[in-house]
């Protein structure tokens, strides 16, 4: 387990065990990788505090309810209480950790001081820039990722590291290649081999989602045969794999890990890829930050005082409020009054969404409403009748609880009519449209209100500022210009992708469909226009690489 609860505060990150962190009673995610979930599953039952993109993926792998998952907005500061009334608070910032989709680093702030906790992270002198830091504030306690805490240990940056991918690749040209991956991480990268090398790059459903979800650029798929790149799980790169896949077709594998592993076949290799900081880069990043302490995320790794001559004079344990005290001994099962607060604000009706059923198997029950003056009074009367179907669709409204719908629907009630001022779906012929409450938002603690991933749902720009064109999942808003060149994936009508968008829903023909070539070109095209402007402007620059 690489968690921590920090000692003096009711504070605990990537710490699930109740029983030892008995006095925790604020708890935050740094990322969604199993070493830092463990003890954490569909049981969870406190508050959970994370980014947007941690809380989809939270929700969605190991089923934690969104009643107690924080969606917490990266880049920002949230204000949150250290007890019962708020009487005492604390300043969290989430700045981005640059490990794996939605990974975060956490700075907080309060009567205990300023304590960076990094997680999992691959440094970069851009972190440096965080509004959060570059006030030059006092770091007084620096939990930090020890994965690659060693001397002995040499790794080369991530560009360099993709590029002895590309050139391993490239001496394979008729060759299949399997990157063996985790469930989560190194996304960009198969996104960089699929431009250079003009192909498909192969996923998993789940990690389809995935890059769809971050706005990377449109060329996956799960079409097998469409591509020579192909992401596996790293466990499945192994002797019997290779040789069955070389008896179809001749294939190597790439395991881009930092770890020291012994490969068990010649077409086996291993390329030093890491997403966790080197020993140089910590170096870097301890003697611009000047810290008090530096205290080692990763127990098992070893840890010497490698950055001694980077600290600052340590301070005094720092006093402990009253207020937080009493938080900190209370009953960790006794709700407090801000809980009570929360349960209120989640007690509101949801906003609705939609669900696509079989038409066939409601076709007998399918019902409509033709008149809103009508439906409006035996709403308000409460004199719930059936309407005689005019169309085959069947359309349901939640005028009240989702229990109330259930035992409504039980009793035999059939369709609850809504009022007029409710707008009307048509829904796709061979589906019944539902309206109910959405399962895919989050509670906001500053407002109670809920929020997503949605804001993060943004194209990444291009060097021009235009938007690159992606799945169109990744659109924000039905009425923003669809990408050229995408028009060879179909769309649902302009109110579904709407709701899909919003809600997260993959339209079913995206998934069937996988990818677009006219999009697929354009992009291999741009992508190739980039790097020649690149490789002369750098040229250009150096007049020893023109001899």
């Amino acid at each position: 387990m690489n968690g921590v609860q920090i000692p003096h505060t009711p504070i605990a990150v990537d710490f699930w065990s109740l029983r030892r962190a008995t006095s925790a009673r604020l708890f935050f995610l740094s990322h969604m990788h199993s070493d830092h979930t463990v003890g954490l599953s569909s049981t969870w039952a406190r508050p959970l505090y994370c980014s947007p993109i941690t809380a989809f993926l939270l929700h969605r792998r190991l089923q934690v309810s969104k009643q107690w998952i924080r969606a917490l907005e990266v880049g920002e500061s949230h204000v949150l209480p250290l007890d019962e009334l708020g009487r005492e608070t604390m300043t969290v910032t989430l700045m981005d950790a640059n490990h794996c989709p939605g990974s975060v680093m956490f700075l907080f702030e309060g009567y205990f001081g300023t304590i960076l906790y990094t997680g999992d992270f691959r440094y970069t002198p851009s972190m440096l820039k965080e509004p959060a830091l570059r006030v030059g504030k006092q770091i007084h306690t620096l939990y930090l990722d020890n994965t690659n805490c060693n001397p002995a240990l040499v790794l080369p940056s991530q560009e360099e590291a993709a590029r002895q991918i590309v050139e391993l690749i490239r001496k394979h040209p008729e060759h299949n290649v399997k990157i063996g991956l985790y469930s989560l991480g190194k996304e960009t990268l198969l996104e960089q081999l699929a431009l250079e090398f003009q192909t498909w790059v192969v996923l998993s459903p789940p990690r389809l989602e995935l890059v769809q979800l971050l706005g990377l650029a449109d060329v996956f798929t799960m079409e097998e045969t469409a591509g020579r790149i192909q992401a596996v799980d790293h466990l499945e790169i192994c002797r019997s794999a290779m040789l069955r896949w070389n008896q179809t077709h001749p294939t190597i594998a790439v395991l881009p890990t930092s770890r020291q592993i012994h490969s068990s076949h010649p077409d086996i290799h291993i390329i030093p890829y890491s997403d966790h900081s080197s020993y140089s880069e910590l170096r870097a990043f301890v003697a611009a930050l000047k810290p008090c302490q530096v205290v080692p995320i990763v127990s098992r790794q070893p840890y010497q005082d490698y950055f001694q001559d980077s600290l600052s004079p340590r301070l005094s344990v720092p006093l402990v409020p009253d207020s937080v005290q009493q938080y900190m001994s209370s009953s960790s099962r006794k709700p407090s009054v801000l809980c009570l607060l929360l349960e209120r604000k989640l007690k509101k009706p949801r906003t609705q969404g939609v669900v696509f059923e079989s038409l066939e198997k409601d076709a007998d029950q399918s019902q409509a409403v033709s008149d809103s003056t009508r439906v409006e009074n035996e709403s308000l009367s409460g004199n719930l009748q059936k309407q005689p179907s005019h169309h085959p669709v069947r359309i349901k409204q939640q005028l009240f609880t989702d229990v109330c719908s259930k035992e409504w629907d039980r009793a035999g009630h059939g369709a609850v009519p809504f009022p007029e001022s409710r707008k009307i779906l048509t829904a796709p012929l061979g589906f019944s449209l539902h309206l109910r409450s959405t399962d895919e938002e989050f509670l906001s603690p500053e407002t109670g209100e809920e929020t997503g991933v949605r804001p993060h749902l943004v194209p990444r720009a291009d060097n021009d500022g235009s938007a690159a064109s992606g799945n169109p999942s990744v659109w924000r808003d039905q009425d923003l210009p669809r990408p050229q060149g995408s028009e060879a994936v179909p769309l649902l009508t302009p109110q579904f992708r709407g709701l899909a968008l919003k809600y997260l829903l993959t339209p079913v023909n995206v998934f069937q469909a996988g990818f677009s070539s006219r999009g697929f070109d354009q992009q291999v095209e741009k992508y190739h226009i980039l790097a020649k402007s690149t490789q002369e402007t750098t040229t250009s620059s150096d007049p020893t690489l023109q001899l």
